[in-house]
Protein backbone atom coordinates (compact mmCIF):
# COMPACT_ATOMS: atom_id res chain seq x y z
CA UNK A 1 0.00 0.00 0.00
CA UNK A 2 1.30 3.41 -0.93
CA UNK A 3 2.49 5.55 1.96
CA UNK A 4 2.22 8.91 0.19
CA UNK A 5 0.46 11.79 1.87
CA UNK A 6 -2.50 13.10 -0.10
CA UNK A 7 -2.65 16.90 -0.20
CA UNK A 8 -3.67 17.91 -3.74
CA UNK A 9 -6.10 16.66 -6.36
CA UNK A 10 -3.13 15.44 -8.40
CA UNK A 11 -2.10 13.24 -5.45
CA UNK A 12 -5.51 11.55 -5.63
CA UNK A 13 -5.77 11.16 -9.41
CA UNK A 14 -4.20 7.95 -10.68
CA UNK A 15 -4.69 6.17 -7.34
CA UNK A 16 -6.16 2.66 -7.26
CA UNK A 17 -8.13 1.72 -4.12
CA UNK A 18 -9.66 -1.37 -2.57
CA UNK A 19 -12.08 -0.73 0.26
CA UNK A 20 -14.59 -2.67 2.32
CA UNK A 21 -17.78 -1.10 3.55
CA UNK A 22 -18.94 -1.75 7.10
CA UNK A 23 -21.73 -3.94 5.64
CA UNK A 24 -19.04 -6.25 4.14
CA UNK A 25 -19.32 -5.17 0.50
CA UNK A 26 -15.88 -4.95 -1.14
CA UNK A 27 -15.16 -2.54 -4.00
CA UNK A 28 -12.12 -1.76 -6.13
CA UNK A 29 -11.98 1.75 -7.56
CA UNK A 30 -9.54 3.76 -9.69
CA UNK A 31 -9.38 7.56 -10.09
CA UNK A 32 -8.42 7.29 -13.76
CA UNK A 33 -8.16 11.06 -14.36
CA UNK A 34 -9.92 14.27 -13.34
CA UNK A 35 -13.22 13.25 -14.96
CA UNK A 36 -13.27 9.43 -15.23
CA UNK A 37 -13.33 6.43 -12.86
CA UNK A 38 -13.09 2.66 -13.35
CA UNK A 39 -14.28 0.09 -10.80
CA UNK A 40 -14.94 -3.57 -10.00
CA UNK A 41 -17.38 -4.84 -7.40
CA UNK A 42 -16.20 -7.86 -5.41
CA UNK A 43 -18.90 -8.14 -2.75
CA UNK A 44 -22.51 -7.17 -2.20
CA UNK A 45 -25.69 -7.41 -4.22
CA UNK A 46 -23.99 -6.55 -7.53
CA UNK A 47 -20.69 -8.43 -7.01
CA UNK A 48 -19.11 -9.26 -10.35
CA UNK A 49 -20.07 -5.96 -11.98
CA UNK A 50 -17.29 -3.88 -13.53
CA UNK A 51 -17.14 -0.58 -15.38
CA UNK A 52 -14.52 1.44 -17.21
CA UNK A 53 -14.49 5.06 -18.32
CA UNK A 54 -17.41 6.14 -16.13
CA UNK A 55 -17.71 9.95 -16.32
CA UNK A 56 -17.53 11.46 -12.84
CA UNK A 57 -17.21 14.73 -10.99
CA UNK A 58 -14.00 14.61 -8.93
CA UNK A 59 -13.14 17.43 -6.55
CA UNK A 60 -10.90 18.11 -3.57
CA UNK A 61 -12.94 19.50 -0.67
CA UNK A 62 -9.90 20.38 1.42
CA UNK A 63 -6.32 19.03 1.36
CA UNK A 64 -6.52 15.22 1.58
CA UNK A 65 -10.34 15.04 1.36
CA UNK A 66 -12.04 14.22 -1.95
CA UNK A 67 -15.60 13.86 -3.25
CA UNK A 68 -16.48 11.84 -6.33
CA UNK A 69 -20.01 11.64 -7.76
CA UNK A 70 -21.56 10.04 -10.82
CA UNK A 71 -24.75 8.65 -12.33
CA UNK A 72 -24.58 5.28 -14.08
CA UNK A 73 -26.58 4.26 -17.16
CA UNK A 74 -28.56 2.03 -14.74
CA UNK A 75 -29.84 5.19 -13.04
CA UNK A 76 -27.76 4.41 -9.94
CA UNK A 77 -26.24 7.51 -8.34
CA UNK A 78 -23.02 7.28 -6.34
CA UNK A 79 -21.34 9.74 -3.96
CA UNK A 80 -17.96 8.83 -2.45
CA UNK A 81 -16.05 10.83 0.14
CA UNK A 82 -12.45 9.70 0.41
CA UNK A 83 -9.96 10.42 3.18
CA UNK A 84 -6.98 8.36 2.01
CA UNK A 85 -4.60 9.75 4.64
CA UNK A 86 -6.89 8.17 7.24
CA UNK A 87 -7.65 5.07 5.13
CA UNK A 88 -11.37 5.90 5.33
CA UNK A 89 -14.19 6.41 2.90
CA UNK A 90 -17.89 7.08 3.05
CA UNK A 91 -20.07 6.08 0.17
CA UNK A 92 -23.73 6.52 -0.55
CA UNK A 93 -25.21 4.45 -3.34
CA UNK A 94 -28.70 5.30 -4.58
CA UNK A 95 -29.92 2.14 -6.31
CA UNK A 96 -33.08 2.45 -8.45
CA UNK A 97 -35.83 0.00 -7.51
CA UNK A 98 -35.16 -2.08 -10.62
CA UNK A 99 -31.52 -2.71 -9.61
CA UNK A 100 -32.67 -3.81 -6.16
CA UNK A 101 -35.23 -6.17 -7.75
CA UNK A 102 -33.04 -7.40 -10.65
CA UNK A 103 -29.37 -6.95 -9.63
CA UNK A 104 -28.32 -9.86 -11.87
CA UNK A 105 -28.96 -7.71 -14.96
CA UNK A 106 -26.15 -5.37 -13.90
CA UNK A 107 -23.60 -8.06 -13.01
CA UNK A 108 -21.56 -7.80 -16.19
CA UNK A 109 -19.02 -5.58 -17.89
CA UNK A 110 -21.39 -2.62 -18.16
CA UNK A 111 -19.60 -0.98 -21.11
CA UNK A 112 -20.63 -3.84 -23.42
CA UNK A 113 -24.27 -3.69 -22.25
CA UNK A 114 -25.21 0.02 -22.08
CA UNK A 115 -28.32 -0.61 -24.20
CA UNK A 116 -29.51 -3.28 -21.75
CA UNK A 117 -28.91 -0.97 -18.77
CA UNK A 118 -30.89 1.85 -20.40
CA UNK A 119 -33.66 -0.52 -21.53
CA UNK A 120 -33.97 -1.96 -18.01
CA UNK A 121 -34.03 1.54 -16.52
CA UNK A 122 -37.02 2.36 -18.76
CA UNK A 123 -38.76 -1.03 -18.37
CA UNK A 124 -38.69 -1.45 -14.58
CA UNK A 125 -39.58 0.78 -11.63
CA UNK A 126 -36.94 3.27 -10.57
CA UNK A 127 -38.58 4.42 -7.33
CA UNK A 128 -38.35 4.08 -4.42
CA UNK A 129 -34.58 4.06 -4.48
CA UNK A 130 -32.60 1.80 -2.17
CA UNK A 131 -30.20 4.15 -0.37
CA UNK A 132 -27.07 2.50 1.02
CA UNK A 133 -24.92 4.91 3.10
CA UNK A 134 -21.85 3.18 4.54
CA UNK A 135 -18.43 3.93 5.96
CA UNK A 136 -15.55 1.93 4.53
CA UNK A 137 -11.98 1.02 5.40
CA UNK A 138 -9.42 1.43 2.64
CA UNK A 139 -7.41 -1.82 2.54
CA UNK A 140 -5.22 -1.01 -0.46
CA UNK A 141 -3.91 2.08 -2.26
CA UNK A 142 -1.68 1.81 -5.31
CA UNK A 143 -0.13 4.52 -7.46
CA UNK A 144 -1.24 3.33 -10.92
CA UNK A 145 -0.76 6.68 -12.65
CA UNK A 146 -3.44 8.41 -14.65
CA UNK A 147 -5.13 6.89 -17.71
CA UNK A 148 -3.75 3.40 -17.10
CA UNK A 149 -6.12 1.02 -18.91
CA UNK A 150 -4.38 -1.98 -17.30
CA UNK A 151 -5.78 -1.25 -13.83
CA UNK A 152 -9.42 -2.33 -14.31
CA UNK A 153 -9.58 -4.41 -17.48
CA UNK A 154 -10.94 -7.83 -16.64
CA UNK A 155 -13.82 -9.52 -14.86
CA UNK A 156 -13.40 -9.80 -11.08
CA UNK A 157 -12.65 -13.28 -9.74
CA UNK A 158 -12.70 -14.79 -6.25
CA UNK A 159 -9.48 -13.84 -4.48
CA UNK A 160 -8.55 -11.02 -6.90
CA UNK A 161 -8.38 -8.35 -4.19
CA UNK A 162 -6.21 -10.62 -2.04
CA UNK A 163 -3.86 -11.11 -5.02
CA UNK A 164 -3.67 -7.35 -5.53
CA UNK A 165 -2.99 -6.63 -1.84
CA UNK A 166 -0.32 -9.38 -1.77
CA UNK A 167 1.49 -7.82 -4.74
CA UNK A 168 0.73 -10.79 -7.03
CA UNK A 169 -1.45 -9.01 -9.59
CA UNK A 170 0.54 -5.96 -10.86
CA UNK A 171 4.21 -5.55 -11.66
CA UNK A 172 6.33 -2.46 -10.89
CA UNK A 173 4.82 -0.70 -13.94
CA UNK A 174 1.27 -1.44 -12.74
CA UNK A 175 0.64 -4.03 -15.46
CA UNK A 176 -0.86 -7.46 -14.78
CA UNK A 177 1.62 -10.16 -13.81
CA UNK A 178 -0.92 -12.92 -14.61
CA UNK A 179 -2.02 -14.00 -18.07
Amino acid sequence: MTDKQFQTLDDFLGTHFIYTYDNGWEYEWYAKNDHTVDYRIHGGMVAGRWVTDQPAEIVMLTPGVYKVTWTEPTGTDVALDSLPNEQKMHGTIFFPKWVQDHPEITVTYQNEHIDLMEESREKYATYPKLIVPEFAKITYMGDAGQDNDAVINQTPYAGMTDDIRAGKFYDEHYRHTQA
